[in-house]
């Protein structure tokens, strides 16, 4: 049997990196499935495929959440469901493996002890690509989904709380005398905001309610991914070495050791600390099939 050119090259690409690697199951092995295009699949489900001239990877997806704080923007299936907007049925490592193959340098994922060191790697662009239920076809950055908490409280510190004001018993501002602390829950309107700025001339209590109105309004996630890489542990009683990614930590959102993909800010794993929920109103129904294109940004060489 005879491998298409393209299937021949990727082959050899990879055989370096999977040497390294725990043996994947065979449904798992690169597959000698016919071309589509310039992409070649790299399990026989035909979830992760590679285009080589392209410097892509491309996932198979679905959403399977539109609603919530986020630790993911994309996990592994049958693992972080409840906090990931995408699932892809694929193993980590065979992910790791195809970002490797087309140029990718893996870093490494964030470290939280003796002190915080946020994860490197390989910047990538993520895109998502699907088709809504008239036909039209969509291709968003990642980022647009995903929008800062707003299901949380803000605060603000002051050194005292002003003379003579004192908060009305329904009103939603809270002043915790212990922390010294303005305490608000979830977004703040104008009208709210000029409402308790009303409530007195201190300068400090005036510039702590807009502080905290900045911050609850809607806004898109900036940050950028990298590729972390993950990493590997041996279970003591087999001797088997497995990847880590492969409980779920596929492209984070929330920093974690074992991510293969994660963000390049710091971002808490806690779950009173998620920074980022889903942007709901930008993410199609629940099952819709979509498309991860993972693409490296290499730098420009010197003149």
């Amino acid at each position: 049997m005879r491998f298409p050119a393209i299937l021949v090259a990727i082959c050899a690409t990879l055989t370096v990196t999977f040497a390294t690697f725990p043996a994947l199951a065979a449904d798992e092995k690169p597959a000698a499935a016919k071309e589509a295009g310039d992409l070649t699949p790299l399990n026989k489900a035909g979830t992760v495929l590679v285009d080589l001239k392209g410097k892509r990877l491309l996932l198979k997806s679905e959403v399977v959440l539109r609603e919530g704080l986020l630790e993911m923007l994309a996990c592994i299936k049958q693992t972080k469901e409840h906090e990931s907007i995408l699932s892809v049925e694929s193993k980590a490592q065979l992910i790791h493996a195809g970002l490797i193959s087309i140029g990718a340098e893996p870093g490494s994922p964030a470290k939280f002890v003796p002190e915080y060191k946020g994860a490197t790697g390989q910047p990538l662009n993520i895109f998502l690509t699907w088709t809504d239920a008239s036909g039209k076809l969509h291709r968003d950055p990642a980022q647009t989904w995903v929008r800062h908490a707003t299901r949380r409280y803000f605060l603000a510190k002051l050194e005292a709380f002003p003379k003579n004001l004192k908060l009305p018993v329904d009103s939603d501002l809270k002043w915790d005398d212990r922390n010294k602390e303005l305490l608000w829950y979830g977004p703040m309107t104008e009208a709210q905001r000029d409402s308790l700025q009303k409530l007195s001339t201190d300068t400090a209590f005036r510039a702590g309610i807009k502080s905290m109105f900045d911050e609850s309004q809607v806004r898109q996630m900036e940050a950028q991914w990298v590729f972390a890489g993950s990493g590997f542990n041996t279970d003591t009683a087999t001797g088997e070495k497995y990847y880590l990614a492969e409980g779920g930590d596929l492209i984070c959102i929330a920093n974690f050791a074992t991510a293969t993909v994660d963000l390049s800010i710091e971002s808490s794993a806690t779950n009173d600390g998620l920074m980022f929920e889903a942007y709901t109103e930008r993410i199609p129904p629940v099952g819709t099939k979509v498309t991860i294109e993972l693409v490296p940004v290499f730098k420009k060489p010197a003149k």
